[in-house]
C-alpha cells in the first residue's frame, strides 16, 4: 500500500501502482470525469500513470491553470494529428501549450498554406475528437527514436532528439499519430469538444533566422462549445480596447519608421498621461524616504562587464558605441542598476545611514527582434520606474515589505484589484544561468517567501523565473478582460553588491556588504499604459485623463467669456 497525500492536508491509502484517475474514482465519479491530469510531487503526470510509492497528489481539471496546459497541449497534437491526414508528408516542430491556447510549427514542404485551410482542419480535428481516441505514453530508446523519425523523414524530430539523454525519451500516441513529448496528456481527445484556430504566422526553426522558416498555426480549444463563444467574444471585446488602436485615436503615442521601429514617441496627451503617473508615485516615493536620481542613457563597456549585464544580455544589446579613442566602447544601458551602485560608491556609507533609496525614471534600451515587437508592451527603448535599495542583511525583510506595500497602493489607486504574487525562483537544474553563490540564493529566495507570507499575498512559486543576480516577487495583474499580465516586481539581490564590492562600515567599525533591492511597481511607463488603457478601454479615471475638463460655451454670446477662462487656465 501507498500512502497518497491530497491537497487539503489529508491522507489516503492505495494500492501501489494506482493512478489519479482511480484516486479521483474514489472520490466521486463526477471528479472522475473531470479530471485531465494530476500533479505528483509537484510534477504534472498523465492520470493514467501508475504511482508506485507515497505521493502529494492533487488531481487537475479544467478550472487548474496546468489542467488548462495539459487540455491545450494535447489540443496540439490532435491537430497535427488532422494535419497529417489532410496533408501527408507533413513534418513538424514543437507544438507547445501557451497561455491562451496552443500552436504547433509545421513544414509543409512546397505546399502553400493559409487561413483558407482552417475550416477544413477544424473539421477533421472535431471528428478525430469523437472517436475518443485514448492518448498512450510509451518509453523509447534514443536509437529507436532516431530510427523512427529517420524512416519517417522528420529532420526536425531528429534535431530534438540531439538534445535528450537515453533513457528520458518518451513518445506519445493517438489514433494514428505518433509524437515525440515527454507530455502529459489528457485521458482521450474525447474532452475537446470545440476548436477554433485563430491565425497563422512565420517562425524560423529554432528562432534561428539561419534556419528554415516554418509555418506556425495557433489554435484555442474547450470542453463546451459555451466557452468558445465566450472567448470569441472577449476577442472582439480585447480589438475594441487594443491599446495600438485606442493610442492613435486619443492621441497618447506614436510610432515612425524614420525614427526606429519599437522606439514610442509621446504625443502632448500622452505625455500628460505619463507625467501624472510619474508625479503620482513620485510623490508616493518621497513620503517613502527614496531620493530621486538621473544617470546617463550610455554606460561604458566595462560597467555592465563588472555587473554582468554584458554577459547575460549581450546578443539583447544595441551594438557597442564606439568612439574616436582606440578601444572605447560605449552602450546604450539596459539596465539601471550598475549606475545605481556607482552612485551608491559615491561615498563612505556607515549602518545608520542605510537604507539608501534611490529611484528614477530611467529609460533603457534592449535590442528586441523585430517580430517580438507590439505596441508599447514590447519596445526597444522605455522607461523603469526603477529604485533600488542599499540596506543592511538584517533590514531586507522590513525593507521587502514596505516595497510591497506601496505596489499594492498603486494597484488600487488604479483599479488593479485582481492580481497573484509569483515568487520566481532559481532553476535548480541549470545553475549556469545565474550569478552567486548558493548561500546568497537560498538568502534571498527565503527574504521573499517569508515577506510574501507574512504580508499575507495569493502566490505561486515558478522556477526558473528568477532574475540571472536574485529571485523576485512578480505581480501579475489581470485586467477587465480577465487577460493576466505581468506588471510590478521586487528582487532580492546578494550579488551586484559583490561585483561592485559596496560596503558600509559596521556598529564594529568593519566594512560589511550591503543587501540590493530593485523594485519597479509600474514595471515600466510604456507597459503599464499599455495595460491601463485596454483596462479601461481609455476611459482614465479622471485625476489622470489627459483633458480632465473642457470649456463649453452654451451660446455665441458667451465666447468671450469661455477663452477668458481658457486664457486663465494657462
Amino acid at each position: 500500500m501507498i500512502n497518497i497525500t491530497l491537497p487539503d492536508g489529508s491522507s489516503r491509502q492505495y494500492e501501489k501502482g494506482t493512478t489519479a484517475h482511480q484516486i479521483a474514482l474514489s472520490i466521486s465519479e463526477g471528479l472522475a470525469r473531470n479530471v485531465l491530469a494530476a500533479e505528483v510531487n509537484g510534477e504534472i503526470w498523465d492520470s493514467s500513470r501508475a504511482i508506485e510509492a507515497d505521493a502529494t497528489v492533487k488531481l487537475l481539471t479544467w478550472n487548474d491553470t496546468a489542467g488548462k496546459a495539459t487540455f491545450w497541449h494535447s489540443s496540439a497534437h490532435l491537430m497535427a494529428e488532422a494535419l497529417e491526414a489532410l496533408y501527408p508528408g507533413t513534418k513538424f516542430g514543437i507544438g507547445p501549450a501557451i497561455e491562451t491556447g496552443f500552436y504547433y510549427d509545421v513544414d509543409f514542404g512546397e505546399r502553400e498554406f493559409s487561413s483558407d485551410d482552417f475550416k477544413a482542419i477544424e473539421t477533421k480535428m472535431l471528428e478525430l475528437a469523437k472517436q475518443k481516441e485514448e492518448f498512450s505514453r510509451k518509453s523509447v530508446s534514443k536509437a529507436d527514436a532516431i530510427k523512427y523519425f529517420t524512416e519517417k523523414g522528420d529532420e526536425y524530430k531528429l534535431d530534438l532528439l540531439q538534445g535528450l539523454d537515453d533513457g528520458k525519451i518518451t513518445f506519445y500516441t493517438q489514433g494514428e499519430f505518433t509524437d515525440l513529448c515527454r507530455g502529459p496528456h489528457i485521458p482521450n481527445t474525447g474532452f475537446i469538444k470545440a476548436i477554433k484556430l485563430m491565425n497563422v504566422a512565420g517562425a524560423y526553426w529554432r528562432g534561428d533566422e539561419t534556419k528554415k522558416q516554418l509555418t506556425r498555426i495557433y489554435g484555442v480549444t474547450f470542453p463546451k462549445a459555451s466557452e468558445l463563444t465566450e472567448y470569441l467574444l472577449m476577442i472582439e471585446e480585447a480589438k475594441k480596447r487594443d491599446h495600438r488602436k485606442l493610442g492613435k485615436e486619443l492621441e497618447l503615442f506614436m510610432f515612425s519608421e524614420k525614427v526606429g521601429a519599437g522606439l514610442p514617441m509621446w504625443l502632448p496627451k500622452g505625455t500628460a498621461l505619463r507625467e501624472r503617473l510619474a508625479q503620482f508615485l513620485t510623490k508616493a516615493q518621497v513620503k517613502s524616504g527614496y531620493e530621486q536620481v538621473v544617470t546617463p542613457h550610455i554606460g561604458h563597456k566595462n560597467l555592465y562587464v563588472t555587473s554582468g549585464h554584458y554577459e547575460k544580455y549581450g546578443k539583447d544589446s544595441f551594438q557597442p558605441i564606439k568612439t574616436p579613442q582606440e578601444g572605447e566602447e560605449f552602450f546604450l544601458k539596459p539596465m539601471n542598476c550598475p549606475h545605481h551602485c556607482e552612485m551608491y560608491k559615491f561615498k563612505p556609507r556607515s549602518y545608520k545611514d542605510l537604507p539608501v533609496r534611490f529611484a528614477e525614471f530611467g529609460t533603457v534600451y534592449r535590442y528586441e527582434q523585430s517580430g517580438e515587437l507590439h505596441g508599447l508592451t514590447r519596445v526597444r527603448g522605455f522607461t523603469q520606474d526603477d529604485a533600488h535599495l542599499f540596506c543592511r542583511p538584517d533590514q531586507v525583510k522590513e525593507e521587502f515589505k514596505k516595497v510591497i506595500d506601496l505596489v499594492l497602493y498603486v494597484f488600487k489607486s488604479l483599479g488593479f484589484d485582481n492580481y497573484i504574487a509569483q515568487i520566481s525562483l532559481r532553476d535548480p537544474e541549470n545553475k549556469a544561468k545565474y550569478i552567486g553563490s548558493d548561500e546568497n540564493w537560498k538568502l534571498a529566495e527565503t527574504a521573499i517567501i517569508e515577506a510574501a507570507e507574512e504580508m499575507g499575498l495569493p502566490t505561486v512559486v515558478e522556477l526558473g523565473e528568477a532574475a540571472f543576480y536574485g529571485p523576485k516577487l512578480d505581480f501579475m495583474v489581470k485586467d477587465a478582460l480577465g487577460r493576466k499580465w505581468q506588471l510590478g516586481t521586487i528582487q532580492v539581490d546578494y550579488n551586484l553588491p559583490e561585483r561592485f564590492e559596496l560596503e558600509y562600515t559596521g556598529s564594529d567599525n568593519l566594512k560589511h556588504r550591503p543587501v540590493m533591492i530593485h523594485r519597479a511597481p509600474f514595471g515600466s511607463l510604456e507597459r503599464f499604459v499599455a495595460v491601463l488603457i485596454e483596462h479601461c478601454a481609455g476611459n482614465f479615471p479622471l485625476w489622470l485623463s489627459p483633458e480632465q475638463y473642457i470649456i463649453l460655451p452654451i451660446s455665441e454670446k458667451y465666447e468671450e467669456y469661455a477663452k477668458r477662462k481658457e486664457n486663465q487656465r494657462c
